[in-house]
């Protein structure tokens, strides 16, 4: 801030007044006295020349003081209009700094966010989110323009995507086949369906489900078909192992058509039974008597049969007891 001194000065107007007003009244006054008409002309022009006299030396006083103090507000003022300027440089330049345009930032630290960029692709590869990392991929290419690299990082995406998706279905097969070799066909199938629904876009997986119920239905088929062979090779005992597992895929209609044949079976293995119970008896060989008679109670509670194995029983244990006793040597 310049030093300056914009008020004017009224001094000239004391010797003005003086010369013009206090010293023609003096003189008109000395005149009138001098003529015998009166003294208050010239009692005016001194007073008026007293005041004026006292009041010049005033005002010169106040200009003074005046001057003195703009002198000292202009010394304060100093440093800190020096300040001002500069700080005024300083906005200038952060001005000037905010007019750089986005593109050239990005040129600036171009090569930094390319290899952040890189990094995060590779982090959500190793956390088997590809869809992220494929989207990164794509900012490759459209922010940084590397369309070479872009479609080398989607390869890199989609073969290890591919590899990850073939060793899980592997492993969900694997566990799919213990069940189905357990003949645990609806965990089989839950599994199924639900690696089916984890990899949609997976052939192998999408064809689980069916693949389970076919390979139930086969097994059904090959018991069936093993059923009938060992009834017509006269296998009851055979017959009624394969039955028993054929049960649980059986419908009521294709267990109604199946009854006849099953009721003969069971007829002919009870029958058999008897007479293998009725001739141990007999030879009396009470250990394997009981035995059958412990199935025939077992494998048929219902019958005519059940009921008179379970009067003899008794006294078939009784035998078999005293049978093991060692016979007491003559006194």
């Amino acid at each position: 801030m310049e030093k300056r001194n914009d008020v004017p000065s009224y001094t000239w107007i004391f010797p003005v007044l003086l010369a013009f007003v206090a010293v023609p009244a003096i003189g008109l006054g000395i005149y009138l006295a001098a003529t015998g008409r009166g003294w208050a002309m010239l009692a005016a022009g001194c007073v008026s020349a007293v005041a004026i006299t006292c009041a010049w030396p005033l005002l010169r006083t106040l200009e003074s003081s005046r001057d003195a103090n703009l002198g000292c507000i202009n010394d304060f003022l100093g440093p800190f209009n020096e300040r001002m300027q500069q700080m005024n440089v300083l906005l200038n330049l952060i001005s000037e700094q905010q007019l750089i345009s986005d593109r050239t930032k990005q040129v600036a630290y171009r090569t930094r966010d390319r290899d952040t960029l890189r990094r995060a692709i590779h982090e959500e590869i190793n956390e088997k989110d590809w869809e992220a990392a494929l989207a990164l991929a794509s900012d490759m290419e459209q922010v940084f323009g590397y369309k070479q690299e872009a479609a080398r990082l989607r390869v890199e995406i989609e073969q290890k995507r591919s590899a990850d998706t073939r060793r899980a279905v592997g492993e969900g097969i694997g566990a799919i086949d213990k069940l189905v070799r357990a003949e645990r066909w609806q965990d089989a199938l839950a599994e199924a369906h639900k690696l089916s629904q984890q990899f949609p876009t997976d052939e192998q997986a999408h064809n689980l489900p069916q693949q389970v119920e076919q390979r139930r239905v086969d097994h059904k088929r090959q018991l069936i078909e093993s059923w009938q062979d060992a009834i017509n090779r006269h296998d009851i005992d055979g017959s009624i192992e394969i039955l028993r597992k054929l049960d649980p895929y059986l419908t009521p209609q294709e267990a109604e058509a199946m009854q006849e044949p099953a009721r003969n079976l069971f007829k002919e293995k009870l029958n058999a039974l008897r007479t293998q119970f009725t001739l141990a008896v007999q030879d009396h060989r009470w250990n394997e008597a009981i035995a059958l008679g412990d199935q025939i109670m077992r494998d048929f509670p219902n019958t005519r049969a059940a009921v008179e194995v379970r009067e003899m029983m008794p006294a078939l244990r009784q035998r078999h007891e005293g049978a093991e006793q060692p016979a007491t040597a003559p006194a």
